[in-house]
């Protein structure tokens, strides 16, 4: 995917995730979609500078964001960099003050990340999603196989999180185990973490 890609990456992502229980609590209900595709935008740019976004095709009908690392290196001066920040911001009028208190929410899956693959070279799955009009095509699962070439090629893990319990058992069909459930304070929504050891 190029970088002039990346605004059309938000808005398949911000598609993709639209009935998503969290992200609808983040987003006001009035929030248009070229809106919420600010906000996905920033993950995009991180991974567009420090890792890799894979699509399905020129279309971009699915994205796949990813960083490889070993689990210290998403500081605020890498995101002020590579423009995620300035995305963020943009999007904070289409958000709730929820969104406003993301660094709280998500800090558990940070720590415990670091915790789980700290020091262990490995490819982070950071989001992945397939717009609406494409689901049930099997495209996330080719984006998938996608990751899991890569990680075999580089010998390294593939660390993940989802909030959709119907996700675990689609990431183990594709050789992931669970690693831990936790719940995410302030939204209290349960975030399941995964990963899948290359040779798996």
């Amino acid at each position: 995917m190029q970088k002039q890609d990346i605004a059309k990456a938000g808005l398949v992502l911000a598609d993709a995730f639209q009935h998503d229980e969290m992200w609808q609590r983040f987003f006001k209900p009035d929030a248009t979609l070229e809106r919420k595709g600010l906000l996905f935008q920033a993950p995009v740019r991180y991974c567009h500078r420090y890792g890799g976004v894979t699509a399905t095709s020129g279309n971009l009908e699915g994205i796949a964001a990813y960083v490889v690392g070993d689990g210290r290196e998403n500081t605020g001066l890498r995101f002020l960099l590579s423009g995620a920040v300035f995305s963020g911001l943009r999007a904070m009028s289409a958000c709730t003050r929820l969104a406003r208190q993301q660094e709280r929410i998500f800090r558990p899956l940070e720590e415990d990340r670091v915790s789980h693959m700290g020091g262990t070279r490995h490819l982070y799955l950071m989001v992945l999603g397939v717009a609406t009009a494409f689901q049930g095509q099997g495209l996330g699962t080719k984006l998938m196989k996608a990751l899991v070439e890569e990680s075999e090629q580089a010998g390294i893990p593939i660390y993940l999180e989802t909030q959709t319990e119907t996700n675990v058992q689609w990431y183990e069909k594709l050789g992931f185990r669970q690693i831990k459930q936790v719940t995410l304070p302030v939204i209290n929504l349960p975030q399941w973490e995964l990963v899948r050891e290359p040779g798996t």
